[in-house]
């Protein structure tokens, strides 16, 4: 029996991203003891479900110049080019390579691309469900920001360790 049989409701196509009903959030250690958290306000992302679930694919652009930290001068400070360097790197993509099952979690393998650096990642995602039309994922995985080339590697303010959190809703394209 397939991943796909498995799963209520699963339904074949080509989803939006609904950014209204969906998060793309971040927390990195801050000064070795607490956790400085953000979002990323404005992001697409198109996801195609397959015959089977694990021949699926992700593709995602995330618009860094929406970090939202909650505080106007940190955000200025990370989209400067002592971290983002937002005005020439404006945005980040996702975009999966693979699919695997991995108990009742899915990985999802991929590429991602920020500051114009791609490296490998997997996503672990935890799929929510199919109903009305509704597509429903949490994902999560964890980067070292220096591999971007993002902010200074050894620093003592901020952690090199930046976990990302994906809370995703999509409707499916008519």
């Amino acid at each position: 029996m397939t991943a796909t049989a498995q799963i209520p409701g699963y339904t074949v196509g080509t989803w939006d991203v609904d950014p209204v009903h969906s998060d793309i959030t971040f927390s990195v250690r801050h000064m070795g003891v607490g956790k400085s958290r953000g979002r990323f306000a404005s992001f697409s992302a198109e996801v195609v479900t397959g015959e089977d679930l694990l021949q699926s694919s992700v593709n995602a652009t995330i618009d860094v110049t929406s970090i939202d930290t909650g505080n106007a001068d940190r955000d200025a400070h990370v989209r400067s080019a002592d971290f983002f360097d937002a005005e020439q790197f404006p945005t980040g993509t996702f975009r999966s390579t693979g699919i695997r099952q991995d108990g009742e979690d899915y990985l999802i393998d991929g590429e991602l691309t920020l500051k114009g650096v791609t490296k490998p990642v997997t996503l672990t995602a935890e799929l929510g469900g199919f109903s009305d039309n509704l597509l429903g994922v949490s994902a999560s995985t964890t980067v070292n920001r220096t591999d971007f080339g993002i902010g200074q590697a050894g620093g003592a303010v901020i952690g090199e360790k930046v976990t990302l959190t994906l809370d995703i809703e999509a409707q499916l394209r008519s």
